[in-house]
């Protein structure tokens, strides 16, 4: 028995997930033909490479050491086709492409919408995750492209300036806040915050801020989605702090109030490769239309 490509692709998503209904869903096949690949790698190795606890898969110890190896196979054959399908002149082939939050929702879907019409034989797939996440999906070659808040924190990753933009203190039109729209750096010391998930952007920024004004602060509620702080502070249960470009459309229509504060919130989304990488006539063509709309 050889092992296919096909089979560590299976291997790849199940690993990531957890779950066999999702990597089947992710995979566009049935769940069976999905167990019925885990069930031939593991043959092929004589030996279990997930540990079953519930509907759960878990990597054991020689399932861990073969995720590495199975993804690096993987981008290597990714990499093949795109060399390969350079030679008819045009972009062709998926792109991975990976988005922090904030970008992923409300900068990305029209620009990657624009991307499929523009070429026809390509298409660009988008990943959503906070900052953190981008970052180690594209070190490991899961992604191809990373778009992010922020200074990267990983050597491999090569950053280059895309658009600027702004946090903004928000709270709900009910809150004691909304009247004056400002707030003193004892108002923000003594407020209940809240905010992003560690490993954000967004969190992260608005941390260096507050530090760089020497403010201890209280976070009231931690949410992992942009979204539902919206909703928080709308319900008046406190103050948010959130991109300008996430929450533009509450404020023109007075869901959420604009406060005016000391803090330095300004910040630059940034686009990340991997250094030392040759990109391919696909990445070139997404990169060219990022640059398109950096204003």
């Amino acid at each position: 028995m050889a092992i296919t490509l096909r089979q560590l692709e299976i291997f790849e998503k199940v690993a990531k997930s957890g779950h066999v209904t999702q990597a089947s869903i992710q995979l566009m096949l049935s769940q069976s033909a999905v167990s019925m690949a885990i069930a031939e790698l593991e043959r092929f190795a004589d030996a279990p490479l997930f540990e079953r606890q519930g509907r759960r898969l878990i990597l054991n110890d020689r399932g861990r050491q073969l995720l590495p190896e199975a993804r690096d196979v993987l981008m290597r054959v990714r990499m093949i086709e795109q060399y390969l399908n350079e030679s008819v002149g045009e972009p062709v082939g998926t792109l991975n492409v990976g988005a922090s939050t904030t970008i992923g929702n409300y900068l990305l879907p029209a620009i990657v919408g624009d991307f499929s019409r523009r070429y026809q034989r390509a298409k660009a797939l988008l990943h959503v995750g906070n900052a953190q996440q981008i970052e180690r999906s594209l070190e490991n070659g899961e992604l191809d492209l990373g778009l992010s808040e922020g200074p990267p924190h990983m050597r491999s990753l090569n950053a280059i300036p895309w658009k600027q933009d702004e946090l903004v203190v928000i709270v709900g039109k009910g809150h004691e806040w909304a009247h004056d729209r400002k707030a003193s750096i004892k108002m923000l010391k003594n407020a209940a915050w809240i905010m992003r998930e560690k490993g954000s952007g967004t969190r992260e920024i608005f941390e260096a801020a507050m530090n760089k004004k020497g403010v201890c602060f209280t976070i009231a509620m931690e949410l992992g989605h942009t979204e539902a702080i919206k909703k928080a502070a709308e319900a008046g249960i406190g103050v948010g702090c959130l991109s300008r470009i996430a929450v533009q459309r509450e404020l023109d229509n007075g869901w959420l109030v604009e406060i005016d504060s000391p803090l330095d919130l300004q910040r630059k989304l940034i686009i990340l490769t991997r250094n030392n990488e040759h990109p391919t006539t696909l990445l070139k063509a997404f990169l060219a239309l990022l640059e398109k709309t950096n204003n």
